[in-house]
């Protein structure tokens, strides 16, 4: 089992930043693969970055890329989502979710964190 819990999301104005966090716990020696998504108001969940499996490449969303970096720090088990030049549509709750394989539907889910961008 993997437990994941994020922090760092909050109020901003367009245009500000955030830096979302993401620390693991448990078998995270099983992790492959790690990302971030979010989900809107009445909106399904949708992708917004991750880690493709345990080389360091990484793979974004197109209404993101060039404005948010994920990082993590394997010795502290955390991940990071930097969120630069955020934008009203980049509103939503942020979940950090990992799992064992490469493929399929995520396993392991965080229970979010709100961001909340006033225009």
């Amino acid at each position: 089992q993997v437990q994941l819990v994020e922090s760092g999301g909050g109020l901003v104005q367009a245009g500000g930043s955030l830096r979302l966090s993401c620390a693991a716990s448990g078998r995270t020696f099983d992790i492959y693969r790690m990302g971030w998504f979010r989900q809107a108001p009445g909106k399904e969940r949708e992708f917004v970055a991750a880690f493709m499996g345990t080389g360091g490449n990484t793979g974004y969303a197109d209404s993101v890329k060039g404005r948010f970096t994920i990082t993590r720090d394997n010795a502290r088990n955390t991940m990071h989502l930097q969120m630069n030049s955020l934008k009203s549509e980049d509103t939503g709750v942020y979940y950090c979710a990992a799992d064992e394989s490469a493929l399929g539907t995520y396993k392991y889910w965080g229970q979010g964190t709100q961001v909340t961008v006033s225009s």
